[in-house]
């Protein structure tokens, strides 16, 4: 799979492939984001997202984390980040701030998703948006044959505290996002293993077998 944005970088596009962790998102975002870009990295956890795009992209990188421990390590990597709530803290910033804004598989523990991609789109020209696919064949069977809610965080996690308060499908998302008149510039599905395929439409082929997937949406014009 070649790197989207990276042409001819194969030795990225190796490394892509070749990665067998829940974060394998990162590297797809990096090839996404435009060298030299002014990005917001929303819920950045400890800059790891922030890290690699300094040095892979040569991004001017800021960051919003709402933990303090996240803000710490961030801060020790030498990166831009401040403590603050996405929920409430985004509406501050000035229209087109930034070029991209990423939001990481946060969607489902947003309290108004909706809102938070239209605020996306007013701060940033473009919004990257990581999800995870409740609609995950795994997830589906899980469901079916256990009659159990699926929970993907740590194992002391239950279906009552788990944070995912809004989890969605892959589907789900396109049809919010063609509801608002968002567009979707590129959709890439990953699989358990981190392998990355690019996809269009309502696919129902990555709704079932993508475990998470990336967006890269813009505002309708």
């Amino acid at each position: 799979m070649e790197l989207p944005g990276i042409r001819g970088s194969s030795k990225m596009s190796k490394k892509i492939n070749n990665v067998r962790s829940k974060r394998a998102d990162f590297y797809l975002i990096a090839g996404i984001v435009e060298p030299g870009s002014r990005v917001l990295d929303i819920g950045c956890g400890d800059g790891s997202l922030l890290e690699l795009l300094e040095e892979k992209r040569n991004v001017d990188g800021r960051g919003i984390e709402i933990s303090q421990k996240g803000v710490n390590a961030s801060v020790a990597r030498g990166l831009s980040v401040i403590q603050g709530d996405a929920n409430t803290d985004l509406y501050d910033y000035p229209d087109d701030t930034f070029d991209y804004v990423i939001l990481g598989q946060m969607l489902p523990v947003i309290s108004k998703p909706r809102e938070m991609l239209n605020e996306l789109l007013r701060i940033g020209r473009y919004a990257v948006v990581s999800i995870p696919n409740a609609g995950y064949w795994k997830n589906r069977f899980h469901l079916l044959f256990r009659g159990r809610i699926p929970i993907a965080e740590k194992n002391d996690n239950r279906w009552w505290n788990t944070e995912n308060i809004h989890p969605c499908t892959i589907r789900d998302f396109i049809f919010l996002c063609q509801e608002d008149g968002h567009i979707i510039e590129k959709g890439i599905k990953l699989d358990s293993k981190g392998r990355a395929t690019r996809f269009s439409g309502t696919n129902g082929h990555a709704n079932l077998f993508g475990e998470q997937a990336i967006f890269l949406l813009t505002r309708d014009k």
